[in-house]
């Protein structure tokens, strides 16, 4: 056993600190100093709590905490700190959470000053929140869910900086980094191009001019995320009216590279290479080590308990404990009975962990309290129950035991998701099985008849709201060789692409098989021992074959042939055993109407011999000599099966996947919903029975996902079975079994699939007209000889400047995607009337093209009237207009006379 001591004084002082290997003893580490009592008004009331706000935030601002406005929620400066509160909303309610956040540059009279209002927070909200820990550009999952499209990083941190996320800011000239691929995050880095790098995604914001420049060795689906955020910057904090400009090829951008050289100066040599990805991959996270933390005298003792696989039984409620998962994160679970001296510590403990194992400073901290508990922390354990005496969860049992009515399954996918049924089973059934790794179809006598030394294929059809769907099951047996599995999988691709990609793949392991993969064979599923004949009519039965029977329905009954061995009996169950002369349905004591049943049907299976019923403890000698003599077998004990434990609760969790140096990462999606699931994107969906993994039709990993799978599965902390089925769904072709885990699925949504660059500008024309029309540098005039190689930061001139000097001329910036000009009068000069939007509506209204002021864009010639001339003619703001779908703008500019 590994011992941590500490002593506790009047300000908390580590005396001993353990590494992985041996014990050792340091003395006299001070823990971190923000737990020093803060210089605060100690009469300031407690923070106001809004119970109808799902999401509050708090800011540091001179040592007292300021509720912060909505419109800036997502805006961290460097200087501060946050706090977050977030309360889930039905139906997936939960424990609210509780998140500290830190800047990098935040001083140690803003820390202190927020700890002691989390703590003042905490006292009001009870033990029912969970506490997180938060560092600037490490932040958890969690926190980044509460932030669509992503996190914005600010320099400084005083009062006069909060004035400057104003909407309708123009006077900006910043660069900003934009990173992540799921979690996205923007930070002010130097406006030079030595910021820039090959991987990377950086912006360049001039005001009312927005250049979105993505590196060459950028995915799409960074791309896409990125633009979402810069879309974003420019709605919320310039009302919509900037022009943003997307640089995928320099070579193709001309124009915008000239702006952004302009900016940045002439870029002297080639670009540096890409940041290596600093994610946490799964194999980081495998290793847990849960500590026992106790007082002894004065002494503060963290004993090492156990490591994976954790069980919930080693968490006792007097006590508190310390959840080391890799040194990734670091978890403080406090008993309902302990201490209140232990609760108080709770987040300081965690703290002097992280320092006497040398931990990163910006390690993740989570504090929770017995029945509060997360579902990232139960799934570090083998099995969680809710119930502390080990009972079964109730409304889960009721739900499996219910006489549940089949037809309900298609209009109810959330009942079709926890009961693993998309119908019946009553659908068509094919069936194929690998022999000399090719695919050999089998008799439809003989479905269900598999053997444990093949593989098979079986192709469910059905019909679902009127449309047929398709599930391909692809079953390997324990005896099946590497040479047989790849045969298999590449069988079932063929299959695939003759369904053109409409089949939903259910990876399924011998004796792990699904309900409604039992269901589709009506319970007489039989597992034989050995290889398939080969006609595909299952294993011709020698005499003495003893094949167990588990199962009170279709949805739960399987055979498998076992040692015809006295001792593979089991009492609670029941066996069938197969002899030249007659065979024997054998019933042990324990076992219910129900299975005697359901065993009577299985039988029929061995049709063509006689059948005797045998009752444990009157057998005859014919039996016992069938199975090579009596000899002793548990009586009462459920030993003959194989038990995988289970997560009692149901509450799946969707994660991101991607291999960005050669090892998996995931990240996580938390209170997820359809709209997560992007077609860029292999999403993972485990719902502790089950993986699904979800591919966008546009994703470039569909050979690696179900590899990807099987790595969640084997890295899993509670250290999953590897026969978990595996089912890959793409996307539009989703079963109910997949769509009942979301609260809400738009079956249509898939419909009006776009490309990156539709959907980049879709997403940019109807607030700035990128494509069509002209605009000026609000802050900034650009000389018209901005191609000149030499321009620099020396061609940017105030905008003030340029009005008082008439001899100096103003560039209008024609932006399109990629930098194109697409009008031909766009590098000339125009009107300021034309450019900031004030023509007279009489020379817009019903004119001809040709009549049209010069500089004008015929197809977007409403843009230039006027505010407050458009608010009038069309009865709402441009914003609410370009916001309209494009076939109604047309009918109203039609009705209008601006078409």
């Amino acid at each position: 056993m590994k011992v941590l001591q500490r002593v506790l004084g009047a300000r908390e002082v580590l005396l001993g600190a353990c590494n992985t290997g041996n014990q050792t003893l340091v003395s006299n580490l001070c823990i971190s100093t923000i737990l020093a009592k803060p210089r605060m008004d100690t009469n300031e009331d407690h923070p106001a709590i809004n119970n109808h706000r799902a999401l509050q935030i708090w800011i540091t601002e001179n040592l007292k905490m300021l509720p912060l406005p909505e419109r800036v929620h997502g805006n961290f400066f460097e200087e501060c700190c946050y706090v977050i509160l977030h309360s889930p909303k039905a139906p997936r309610g939960g424990s609210r959470d509780l998140h500290y956040w830190i800047g990098k540059e935040t001083s140690m009279e803003s820390q202190r000053a927020a700890v002691t209002f989390v703590q003042r927070l905490q006292e009001d909200l009870g033990d029912q929140t969970v506490l997180h820990r938060e560092s600037q550009g490490h932040e958890s999952d969690c926190f980044h869910s509460y932030f669509h499209p992503g996190v914005i990083y600010r320099k400084g941190g005083q009062a006069s900086a909060l004035k400057h996320v104003e909407t309708s800011l123009y006077n900006v000239q910043r660069l900003l980094h934009i990173r992540g691929r799921r979690h996205v995050s923007a930070i002010e880095v130097a406006l030079s191009w030595n910021s820039f790098n090959k991987g990377g995604i950086f912006l360049l914001d001039l005001g009312k001019v927005m250049i979105q420049w993505n590196g060459p060795q950028t995915s799409i689906s960074e791309k896409s995320r990125a633009l979402t955020l810069t879309c974003s910057l420019r709605d919320r904090k310039r009302g919509g009216r900037a022009q943003i400009g997307v640089v995928d090829d320099e070579n193709e951008a001309t124009n915008l590279m000239h702006i952004m050289e302009a900016v940045l100066g002439c870029r002297s040599g080639s670009l540096r290479a890409s940041v290596p990805n600093n994610s946490v991959s799964q194999q980081q996270k495998v290793n847990v080590r849960l500590y026992h933390v106790c007082e002894k005298g004065t002494d503060l003792v963290v004993q090492e308990l156990a490591t994976r696989p954790l069980t919930q039984d080693l968490l006792q409620e007097e006590g508190c404990y310390l959840l080391d998962q890799g040194g990734f994160k670091i978890y403080m679970w406090q008993g309902r009975k302990s201490s209140p001296q232990d609760k108080a510590t709770a987040f300081s403990r965690a703290v002097g962990f992280i320092q006497a194992k040398g931990y990163p400073n910006y390690t993740n901290v989570e504090v929770v309290s017995e029945g509060a508990e997360s579902i990232a922390f139960q799934q570090l354990f083998q099995a969680w129950s809710k119930e502390r005496d080990g009972k079964k969860h109730r409304e889960r049992n009721k739900l499996k035991q219910a006489n549940v009515d089949m037809g309900k399954l298609h209009t109810q996918p959330e009942l079709a998701a926890q009961l693993r049924m998309v119908d019946d089973g009553s659908g068509k059934v094919e069936m194929w099985y690998i022999q000399d790794l090719q695919r050999q179809p089998m008799d439809p006598k003989h479905h269900g008849q598999l053997c444990s030394g093949n593989c098979y294929l079986a192709l469910y059809t059905y019909q679902n709201l009127g449309r047929v769907r398709y599930i391909l099951y692809l079953w390997q047996g324990h005896q099946t060789t590497i040479e047989d599995t790849k045969a298999l999988n590449c069988s079932a691709e063929e299959l695939d692409l003759t369904y053109q990609g409409a089949l939903v793949q259910e990876h399924v392991t011998m004796g792990r098989e699904p309900p409604h993969f039992l269901a589709i064979f009506q319970g007489k599923l039989v597992v034989f021992q050995g290889r398939q004949g080969s006609e595909g009519n299952g294993r011709k039965i020698s005499s003495n074959r003893l094949f167990h029977i588990q199962g009170t329905e279709s949805r739960n009954t399987r055979t498998m042939e076992v040692q015809a061995r006295a001792t593979s009996l089991i009492s609670s169950d029941i066996f069938f055993l197969f002899t030249a002369d007659v065979c024997y349905l054998w019933f042990g004591k324990g076992c219910n109407g129900d299975q005697r049943e359901m065993a009577r049907t299985v039988v029929t299976v061995f049709a063509g011999n006689n059948t005797e019923t045998v009752l444990e403890g009157q057998e005859p000698p014919h039996f016992w000599e069938a199975l090579g003599g009596r000899a002793p077998y548990p009586s009462n004990k459920r030993i003959g099966r194989q038990r995988h434990p289970e997560v009692s609760s149901i509450q799946p969790r969707l994660f991101e996947c991607s291999n960005p140096s050669g090892f998996l990462v995931l990240t996580e999606v938390v209170f997820f919903g359809q709209e997560d699931l992007d077609k860029h994107d292999v999403m993972l969906l485990d719902t502790s029975q089950e993986i699904f993994l979800w591919l966008g039709e546009a994703t470039e990993e569909k050979e690696e996902a179900v590899a990807w799978g099987r790595e969640y599965l084997r890295t899993h902390p509670a250290q999953r079975s590897l026969d978990t089925p595996i089912i890959l769904v793409k996307q539009g072709h989703e079963p109910a079994t997949f769509t009942g885990w979301f609260v809400t699925w738009d079956p249509y949504k898939w419909m009006n699939n776009q490309s990156y660059a539709e959907v980049v500008e879709g997403r940019l024309e109807p607030g700035s007209a990128i494509s069509e029309i002209t605009a000026e540098v609000h802050n900034f005039q650009l000389t018209k000889h901005l191609s000149d190689n030499k321009a620099g930061p020396s061609t940017l001139l105030d905008s003030k400047g340029s009005q008082d000097s008439p001899e100096k001329e103003d560039l209008e910036l024609g932006l399109n995607i990629g930098g194109k000009n697409r009008s031909p009068n766009s590098t000339s000069s125009c009107s300021n009337s034309v450019a900031n939007g004030n023509l007279p509506r009489e020379r817009l209204m019903h004119q001809a093209v040709e009549d049209l002021p010069q500089g004008v864009d015929p197809a977007r010639r409403e843009f230039y009237l006027s505010d407050s001339d458009f608010q009038d003619i069309f009865g709402k703001s441009k914003e609410e207009f370009y916001s309209m779908a494009k076939w109604k703008q047309q009918q109203e500019k039609k009705k209008l006379g601006f078409f």
